[in-house]
């Protein structure tokens, strides 16, 4: 199930599906965290790779590895084209 945004909360271990800003085809399933955002301190961010992520309601956010790879196999399950 995928988390909304106004359900989080800082602390809040996740997983993300995050695309590499370098090369648009490739995706992997990371571990965040939810933390303060760092301009605006009545909202949240997102804590991947050592950086801050604004969050948005399109964001695909999910509370444990299993749900985010439905999700990932979903979208990017090559094998259903062979």
């Amino acid at each position: 199930m995928v988390l909304e945004k106004r359900n989080l909360k800082n602390g809040d271990k996740v997983f993300v599906i995050y695309r590499n800003p370098h090369a648009a085809n490739v995706a992997n399933i990371e571990k965040a965290e939810i933390v303060p955002h760092p301009r605006n301190e009545e909202d949240v961010a997102l804590f991947v790779h050592n950086s801050y992520h604004p969050l948005t309601e399109e964001d695909a956010i999910f509370s444990s590895y299993e749900e985010a790879e439905e999700l990932y196999n979903e979208l990017f399950d090559y094998r259903q084209f062979d």
